[in-house]
């Protein structure tokens, strides 16, 4: 064990000393496997910022949440011709399903509708993100107020025009002031503000809640209609603990299409949007990603295990007669092989040490240039990083390490000489 800890300690000073003595080369060949590290654990650290990015913004919302409406949110088996006549969900129809479905938790009706201007005296916030429902929003979205209350049912039936601002609206319109009980111009009609949302940041899935206003689905329906095109209705809806899901969507999709009207041989004309579908198929995506990222720095990892392989051929070149004296004085072949193998996998690491450096610094720039976006450098990836490299190092070291090791010693030291 202690000539192996010798061994470690020779080979860490000779490629020390090599780098040190032949810099200009050292550096070409090390810049392979630095580019190498840096390309793959940068794509894997930026994969996972944004995959932690993404499950922040839908932690919000539980993944047994459903949205039903005339759009999907994956691909399709339908063509485009068929889809493209599907009618909206109806509030008759949210009405049905909350009175027939008994395994329902929560469920709310609402509609899709384009940014508006807020005003409140002789200011105005612009570029607003309404969002019309029901009081079930309040639970379905786990909203968390700073002051104030959420609609309630009576509000929400008779379409009460009731106001519950996001804290960005509520600085931005009302400063320093309370809000609660002050009336609002929205749609052309005065709103009264009862309820005022804690700040929550720009979430990665959607407009920030912080600029968005909710307000009763029912006052949205009397601007629009029931059979307006242009605006996309959906239901949104969540089964009770412990229910099972594909039974419940299937129950569900059955008394839907019964109360539609539809024949056994028609399709559905509505399609059901599981949001735990919609979480895995971003876990595919994530996961193509890695690979394509994985394999396209794989070729810059190749070039640098070259340089080391080079690198090596040449210290084994430089240091004939060195090997001859040592196997002259008794070093058997397995002392040889584990020097220029350590020494190998020690220039290796010095790379993809300096490629996790200049990570570090990218993810501290990143970081410093927003605020919006977090990038996170990961232990498990620094571990991998320093792994690859070390691996790199010893497959690169071994052809090399043989040659040495198989050195005559005589030959050795005459070609030395």
């Amino acid at each position: 064990m202690l000539i192996y800890l010798r061994v470690l300690k020779e080979s860490f000073f000779f490629a020390v000393n090599a780098l040190r003595t032949n810099l200009l080369r050292t550096f070409l060949s090390l810049l392979g496997i630095t580019i190498g590290i840096f390309a793959i654990i940068g794509v894997l650290a930026a994969i996972d910022s944004l995959e932690n990015e993404v499950q922040d913004g839908l932690s919000s919302l539980d993944v047994s949440t459903i949205y039903v409406l005339n759009k999907s949110f994956g691909p399709t088996e339908l063509e485009p011709y068929q889809y493209d006549k599907f009618p909206n969900v109806s509030y008759d129809e949210f009405q049905m399903l909350e009175r027939s479905m008994d395994d329902i938790d929560a469920i709310t009706y609402t509609i899709f509708s384009s940014p508006e201007n807020i005003k409140f005296e002789d200011k105005t916030a612009t570029g607003v993100n309404i969002i019309p429902g029901t009081e079930s929003f309040y639970d379905l979205e786990n909203i968390k107020l700073e002051e104030g209350r959420f609609f309630n049912g009576s509000e929400s039936n008779s379409g009460s025009p009731v106001a519950v601002i996001g804290s960005e609206i509520a600085t931005s319109l009302f400063g320093e002031n309370n809000p609660i009980g002050k009336r609002v111009r929205l749609y052309g009609n005065k709103f009264t503000v009862i309820g005022v949302m804690e700040k929550q940041g720009q979430g990665t899935i959607g407009p920030s809640k912080d600029g968005s206003v909710y307000v009763p689905v029912n006052f949205v329906r009397k601007i629009y209609g029931d059979n307006n095109r242009s605006k996309v209705a959906a239901l949104i809806l969540k089964p009770k603990k412990g229910v099972d899901q594909d039974e419940f969507i299937a129950t569900f999709e059955q008394k839907l299409r019964t109360y539609r009207g539809l024949k056994p041989d028609e399709i559905t004309n509505f399609f059901i949007n599981p949001l735990k579908g919609f979480t895995d198929l971003l876990d595919q995506i994530f996961g193509t990603l890695t690979l394509i990222g994985v394999v396209i720095s794989g070729f810059s990892m190749l070039v640098g295990g070259f340089g080391i392989a080079n690198i090596m051929f040449v210290s084994v070149k430089e240091r004939t007669n060195l090997i001859g004296i040592q196997k002259s004085l008794g070093a058997k072949r397995r002392f040889i092989l584990s020097q220029f193998l350590f020494e190998s996998i020690i220039l290796a690491l010095f790379g993809g040490l300096f490629g996790l450096f200049f990570v570090w610094i990218g993810a501290m720039v990143a970081n410093a240039l927003t605020d919006d976006f977090l990038f996170i450098l990961s232990t498990s990836n620094v571990i991998l990083g320093t792994s690859v490299s070390a691996i790199i190092g010893l497959i690169a070291g071994i052809a090399p390490a043989i040659i040495a090791a198989r050195l005559d010693p005589v030959e050795a030291i005459r070609t030395g000489m």
